[in-house]
């Protein structure tokens, strides 16, 4: 079974954003993750080759960082990797370009199934879907429980209030919802051997893509980051007199009441 799982590197959760001079968010100081949620991509990829044999292919979008997150994938037991590193998609950076760059990638590896996470924690950037239009084939989101049968499929996923269960044909994509199961860490000697697995980086000529056909959608006029919050109030006195200050404040500054 060919199991193909996309990755995308991201800051750490705890990470500081800053803006550097040119307007554009500085990465240079900050630690770079795998998106949570293609944790638990990658561990399902390696529970089902447990099961029925096969391989895990970790593919990424990004620069020449995003190699770390794949090697985390590979320490984790993945058994190669592929890095679509190339101007264009950088200049286009947004969910259509990667998309796009990512579909014709998965699809020189003939896989039987596709896992990711269900958002990337940056962005709020959600790909499966986008992904799996680009290749045709059927597509389900948050899953938490994934059965596979010969050529089929069934998956749990989350609806408003409760679950519901979906049968796809093979091949087909899958985004991972936390509770679908608990990624393994890396092992000492897990992350010994990912340094000699293969991972190969290609560009968009590389992959027979022409870069116009990555052409982003989304144009990014600039960031910026949140307005300071102001400090708290105290208000002291007796508790009747305080209660009556507070509720004057909230109706007359705060307008909550």
């Amino acid at each position: 079974m060919n199991i193909v799982v996309l990755v995308k590197q991201v800051f750490d959760t705890e990470a500081k954003i800053v803006i550097g001079s040119d307007g554009k968010i500085d990465d240079s100081n900050v630690t770079l993750i795998m998106n949570p949620y293609d944790e638990n991509a990658v561990e399902e990829g390696l529970l089902l080759k447990e099961k029925f044999g096969g391989e895990v292919i970790a593919v990424s979008v990004g620069t020449d960082k995003a190699q770390e997150t794949l090697r985390t994938a590979l320490a984790m037991g993945a058994d190669r990797a592929v890095l679509v590193n190339d101007p264009a998609i950088q200049a286009a950076s947004d969910e259509f370009a990667a998309a796009q760059a990512l579909a014709k990638a998965v699809s020189g590896l003939n896989p039987d199934i596709i896992l990711t996470g269900r958002v990337a924690i940056d962005y709020g950037s959600k790909i499966s879907g986008r992904v799996a239009e680009a290749l045709g084939i059927p597509h389900v989101n948050t899953v938490t429980k994934l059965e596979i049968d010969g050529s089929k499929a069934v998956a749990s996923r989350e609806v408003d209030g409760g679950s519901e269960l979906i049968e796809v044909t093979l091949p087909a994509v899958f985004s991972a919802q936390k509770s679908l199961n608990n990624p393994r860490y890396p092992t000492v000697a897990g992350i010994m051997k990912a340094k000699k697995k293969e991972l190969k980086t290609a560009t968009l000529v590389d992959l027979g893509l022409d870069p116009a056909a990555v052409a982003g959608k989304l144009q990014i006029l600039g960031f910026s980051l949140p307005p300071a919050r102001k400090a708290g109030r105290k208000i002291d006195g007796e508790p009747a007199a305080a209660a009556a200050e507070l509720a004057k404040l909230l109706r007359g500054e705060a307008k909550v009441i």
